[in-house]
């Protein structure tokens, strides 16, 4: 089930989906700093405005989960004065290009043969499942930066919600955050001012979808507890406990998890 979730945060014109993630409760009473961890969607629409508001957050490291695909589509992310874009594609949900023209062109047959019967929410859980399992070396990078000197850093993919999500989530339980708190961060991706927009292949707003397209792609566009429960479960199936995950599957050992602590958290 969708869950509406209003934001305090700041509503930039360009980029969906922003928000510092400082302040979650962690397992041992501390909570997350905050000024340290933002995330968003993609940067690439950003105003002069937004652009303006991020410089002036110091970012260290900008990471960038879209493939090459997304990039054509979107554009490149603006630049920002000082801070590093550290691309590190993830698996797409929607498979990229040739999906996102199956859209824009109303393709509907074509999308009810991917997308109908309960095949949408399908493909987003096996994408949730595939990341964690084998994106274990992309995830290690994330965490071994954060632990060094990548800090404050932002984290995005297109719509910030689910590779974005992912990451954001690995490295919460990496700080100990509480799972619930991981959850709720993920549901605020819901808001309706955060969603993500897609655009037409020149940049402009697409034509109106029809009804059916729109219920076609609403667990696409939607941030499902299944779906984090989901990248929970392979971590518990493939590595038996977090800290098994953290450790063997990401080489964050103790060491590492003490210092992003110690950076992160108050």
């Amino acid at each position: 089930m969708t869950q509406q979730i209003p934001s305090t945060e700041p509503e930039l014109a360009g980029v969906r989906n922003f928000r510092d993630v400082g302040g979650l409760p962690t397992t041992d009473g501390r909570r997350v700093r905050h000024g340290l961890l933002y995330r968003s969607g993609h940067l690439a629409h950003a105003t002069e405005e937004d652009a303006a508001f991020l410089a002036s957050l110091g970012l260290h490291t900008v990471f960038d989960f879209r493939n090459a695909a997304d990039q054509k589509l979107e554009g490149p992310d603006v630049e920002l004065p000082g801070t590093r874009n550290v691309n590190l594609p993830l698996s797409d949900p929607a498979d990229g290009a040739e999906f996102w023209k199956m859209v824009r062109d109303g393709r509907i047959e074509e999308l009810r043969e991917i997308l109908g019967d309960g095949r949408a929410a399908g493909r987003m859980t096996a994408s949730y499942r595939t990341i964690i399992r084998t994106r274990t070396g992309e995830h290690t990078q994330v965490l071994a930066a954060l632990a060094d000197d990548s800090v404050p850093a932002l984290m995005h993919c297109a719509a910030g919600k689910d590779r974005a999500g992912l990451s954001i989530a690995v490295t919460l339980l990496a700080l100990g955050v509480e799972r619930e708190a991981i959850v709720a961060d993920y549901l605020e991706s819901n808001a309706t001012h955060r969603r993500y927009r897609l655009r037409g292949a020149d940049g402009s707003a697409p034509p109106e979808r029809s009804p059916e397209i729109t219920a076609l792609l609403s667990p696409l566009f939607e941030a499902r507890v299944e779906y984090l429960q989901a990248a929970f479960d392979t971590i518990d199936e493939n590595w038996g406990s977090v800290d098994a995950y953290l450790e063997h599957g990401l080489g964050a050992g103790p060491q590492l998890r003490a210092r992003l602590r110690d950076r992160f958290l108050e």
